[in-house]
């Protein structure tokens, strides 16, 4: 076997789209690796046009100007042989799909050779049966003096598959590219998988992984150089742009360390709402603070990722609204360091039952006070350009503990795959940095404040509970009668997964979320809103 040539993976944060930045992007990390005595340099999966760009991919003119980008690039590379991913037009069109999902092998100016995707994935947030037509063949290329098998992504997931077993011929090396998403842990799980490529075949892997934010989705990164018997030889960093080289004639490589599990979380969650505000075009961000645990996270994740000064804070107290979490979330602006805007909602509210004729109560009277707050932070958004965060957690979300066109009212809900444990959890972890949140706003029952002396426990389990039930049914896809088997009492179990079944309608007018464990709401689980199955009902 030859020796392996110097490789750079680069790891790169490109954008849905934005195809004139993105090939800037590429030819730039082209040229650093050429500088750095590189001869290969990898970039992940559709670099030049970001991903997933969804049904872009059925567009013949996006395809054309990708292709357009794609021979641009081609041109300024020299020496150095560059491997970039890009949707290649096909001949024959299955269904609507027009293009492949293609790497491309770039060298002196020229196309050498294009290498389509072989096993598609269409699970979970993955639709590439919607979006490509799959490649049939193997592809094994020189470059560097080494014999290179490429492979894109889930090429290299199933060892079960004939494309595994048929995965490089004769290789000497195998690059992948990837965009492979986040969620808890993902990191660790993906490079295990590289692992076991490298030591079925016997030959090194080379992994390069997206990094960054695109819409609900938060790529991690951490791409690596795996060695035949498995070792890691070089590893990039989480959530950060990284220009990861190996020299064989060194020592050593980088290999970073693992972030810990909540700065992991943390973090993934500072880069997609970064990604998402920044991507997007807006400058500011602004979320109603209202002294509890929820909106404290998510202004602590929004300062974090923007800076305080492109975050305001709202406060906007009703006369069920206590004077200590009042304080708390003033004290908690304060510490971050936001802008902060308070108005009381009394008046608001007694115009609207003067004008209904009778004062509203019970449950509607609730669900007018977060109405109220949501109309005034969408008129705060309009008037001074700011994305509205809201700040509903996953249990609440799961279970419709929230109000439509109320609390539910924004652009981007950053905490919608975050259950409520793991809220407390990454609250404290941020306080272990800087104590920014108070300590009240942790160690107090949690209250959406809107009838005297309400607690979230009055309609709903203890936390700790509703979190495993719903783990269970939302994440594992687990039946109320194998929940009840596993221990949990089945009338709590049949109550939560019918609030779970009824609330789908609302999930659906609710705006997106950045994804952090295995099965999120929106693109990844996907059930009817219109649903006559009723797995909760004793008869």
């Amino acid at each position: 076997m030859s020796p392996l040539p110097k490789i750079a993976l680069a790891q790169v944060n490109p954008t849905v789209g934005d195809l004139d930045e993105n090939a800037a992007l590429v030819s730039e990390w082209i040229d650093l690796a050429a500088q750095r005595g590189a001869e290969i340099v990898v970039f992940p999966e559709l670099v030049l046009t970001g991903y997933p760009a969804e049904d872009l991919y059925l567009r013949p003119d996006f395809i054309a100007a990708t292709g357009e980008r794609l021979r641009e690039v081609a041109a300024g590379v020299g020496d150095i042989t560059a491997l970039v991913g890009f949707p290649e037009p096909v001949g024959n069109p299955v269904g609507r799909a027009i293009a492949a999902n293609a790497t491309a092998v770039i060298s002196q100016g020229e196309i050498r050779g294009v290498y389509r995707k072989r096993l598609l994935p269409n699970y979970g947030v993955f639709d590439e049966y919607r979006t490509f037509r799959n490649g049939t063949e193997p592809m094994v290329t020189e470059a560097g003096g080494t014999r290179l098998g490429v492979t894109i992504c889930e090429d290299c997931w199933d060892p079960g598959s004939p494309v595994f077993t048929d995965l490089a011929p004769g290789a000497e090396l195998i690059i992948n590219s990837s965009a492979s998403p986040y969620h808890r842990g993902k990191g660790l799980e993906r490079e295990e998988i590289f692992r076991r490529v490298a030591t079925a075949k016997g030959i090194p892997v080379a992994m390069v992984n997206m990094v960054g934010g695109q819409d609900e989705l938060i790529f991690d990164g951490s791409s690596a150089l795996i060695g035949p018997d498995g070792s890691v030889l070089a590893r990039a960093g989480q959530f950060t742009e990284d220009l990861l080289v190996y020299d064989p004639e060194e020592a050593s490589a980088p290999v970073a360390e693992w972030m810990d599990d909540l700065d992991e979380v943390y973090t993934a969650l500072v880069t997609g709402l970064r990604d998402y505000v920044v991507k997007n075009g807006f400058g500011h961000v602004g979320l109603g603070l209202s002294g509890g645990i929820d909106s404290a996270l998510v202004a602590a994740l929004a300062a974090d990722a923007l800076g305080p000064e492109q975050v305001t804070c709202v406060v906007m107290p009703s006369p069920h609204s206590s004077g200590e979490t009042q304080a708390d979330a003033r004290e908690m602006a304060g510490r971050l360091g936001t802008d902060l805007i308070e108005f009381s909602i009394e008046d608001a509210m007694g115009a609207y039952d003067r004008t209904l004729g009778e004062p509203a109560s019970g449950i509607a009277a609730e669900n007018l006070q977060a109405r109220i707050r949501g109309n005034l932070m969408m008129a705060l958004s309009n008037s001074r350009g700011w994305l509205v965060l809201t700040t509903a957690n996953k249990s609440e979300t799961s279970v419709g503990y929230s109000t439509l066109y109320g609390d539910m009212a924004g652009g981007l809900a950053p905490i919608k795959d975050v259950p409520k444990t793991l809220v407390y959890e990454l609250c404290r972890h941020r306080n272990g940095s800087s104590p920014v949140i108070p300590e009240s706003i942790i160690t107090r029952p949690p209250s959406a404040e809107l009838r005297p002396d309400q607690l979230d426990t009055d309609s709903l389990p203890d936390y700790d509970q509703l979190d495993r039930i719903l783990r269970m049914y939302v994440e594992e896809d687990l039946g109320p009668a194998e929940i009840a088997g596993l221990g949990e009492d089945p009338e709590v179990v049949a109550d939560v997964v019918a609030k779970v079944d009824r609330a789908e309608y609302k999930r659906r007018q609710s705006p997106p979320g950045l994804k952090i464990t295995t099965k999120g709401f929106g693109r990844d689980r996907r059930m009817p809103i219109t649903n006559r199955y009723r797995p909760w009902r004793a008869d």
